[in-house]
């Protein structure tokens, strides 16, 4: 696994919580390099070798990460000039076959260690995206690449096969059909009790929340309904330092009514993580943020138990179920969606919290028909308080939210404090991050 890809257990080779672990393979072909022509130097016949990591099923709908790492690349750096820290970028295509026939663009970030004149070219793992159309089985194949040097000048040496290359990953796509809502929840809220009026609203819209809102639509008075579904929407990361860069996930929020309240937990994918390192029982922990939306304002908490059995190197890790209490703090149709996710991981005395902010806008995987709550969240940025208003005020005593808090902008995932930390403790979990590759807390351990 390159440092990119077991940075955290988010994100492994980057996988794309689909809904199983990632799968990764290595194929070796005979390959020729194209040196710029401003060098003056002969084409390099040689041999790459790639790992491919994608997901070994998922469903059609999904939109799969792919990962390509350059275990070795077929060209050397020539014996003319040392390649400087980050000027290295590579690009690449993968061949897609089977249920999917395409190319996939793979990229790299611009990032490399200094290359000494005539060593081994250090390449980034390049990544896509692949979005699955059709059921059936798909193959990935490992194709050209080429590697831009961007000083002195901008140059391009282009590598390609020489002989045919053995696939390198596969992904059995299986039909996605009814994971929305509204076949879902359908059954599940008794829609003959809720009378066919409010039903009607519930079958003939799709997004996660009407279906549930469909056996609530009697403002407080839930028609006997205490359950509710929500529809499992895909949600993509950015996470800081040590994290991955990004990482993808299904995410499902589900409610229980409990008198005028609502008991959620939050779910993610199976394998959302490889471990990088071993950790012992109790080392992580992790908390999400939840968007209100509709009729409510502000976020709420929620945070699941840390791991109960030690978790072994390399090995997927499955993220525990997340819990918090939401109290409505406005009546009519509000909204439920996943925002910011935390992963706090403890070693050696040492607490790291990497937050993993939502990028773009996540779908609304809950709507509940509610009833202002005295208390209750609509008002802003004390609205992580619906868990409590310690999550908002750094309320340490309490799990109600892994000490997320509300910076004021409820539409963005990007905008949230660690509340728990009091102002020592976070310069010393700054230095931490600075000085502590996430790699080396196998030696704190």
């Amino acid at each position: 696994m390159s440092a990119a890809g077991v940075a955290l257990m988010l994100g492994g080779a980057g996988i794309l919580l689909a809904a199983s672990p990632a799968q990764a393979a290595e194929v070796s072909y005979k390959t020729e390099c194209i040196p710029p022509p401003i060098s003056g130097l002969p084409p390099v016949q040689g041999t790459t070798k790639v790992q491919i990591t994608a997901p070994a099923e998922a469903k059609v709908g999904d939109e799969v990460e792919v990962v390509w790492k350059t275990v070795e690349a077929a060209s050397k750096n020539p014996d003319v000039i040392d390649l400087e820290k980050d000027t290295v970028k590579p690009t690449g295509t993968i061949k897609v076959s089977g249920a999917a026939t395409a190319d996939l663009k793979m990229e790299g970030p611009r990032q490399n260690p200094p290359i000494p004149k005539n060593s081994p070219m250090v390449l980034p793992d390049m990544k896509g995206k692949l979005k699955l159309e059709k059921a059936g089985e798909i193959t990935l194949t490992p194709d050209a690449y080429n590697i831009n040097v961007s000083k002195p000048m901008s140059t391009d040496t282009k590598c390609t096969p020489k002989e045919t290359v053995k696939a390198a990953a596969t992904i059995k796509v299986s039909e996605g059909g009814g994971t929305s809502g509204g076949t879902t929840s359908g059954g599940t809220t008794s829609g003959g009790t809720t009378s066919g009026g409010t039903t009607t609203s519930g079958g003939t819209t799709t997004s996660g929340g009407t279906t549930t809102s469909g056996g609530t639509t009697s403002g407080g008075g839930d028609g006997g309904q205490t359950d509710f579904p929500g529809k499992e929407v895909t949600v993509a990361f950015e996470c800081k330092s040590p994290g991955p860069a990004s990482i993808n996930s299904k995410v499902t929020i589900n409610a229980k009514k409990n008198g005028g309240s609502y008991d959620l937990v939050v779910k993610t994918a199976k394998g959302v993580m490889d471990s990088p390192a071993a950790l012992p029982a109790g080392a992580l922990k992790p908390s999400m943020a939840l968007l209100l939306g509709g009729a409510d304002k502000g976020v709420v908490s929620v945070v699941g138990p840390a791991n109960k059995d030690p978790l072994e190197q390399g090995k997927p890790v499955n993220l525990p179920d997340m819990t918090g209490t939401y109290k409505p703090g406005a009546s009519g149709k509000s909204t439920l969606s996943p925002g910011t996710l935390t992963i706090d991981v403890t070693l050696g005395g040492q607490k790291i919290s990497i937050p993993c902010t939502v990028k773009g806008k996540a779908e609304v995987s809950l709507e509940l028909d509610t009833s202002a709550q005295p208390g209750g969240a609509s008002g802003g940025g004390s609205a992580g308080g619906t868990t409590g208003g310690s999550a908002a005020t750094g309320g340490g005593g309490t799990d109600s939210g892994g000490g997320l808090a509300d910076t004021g902008a409820a539409d963005n995932g990007g905008l949230r404090a660690l509340g728990l930390v009091a102002g020592t403790v976070i310069l010393l979990g700054g230095a931490v991050f600075t000085f502590t590759p996430w790699r080396r807390l196998r030696g704190m351990r």
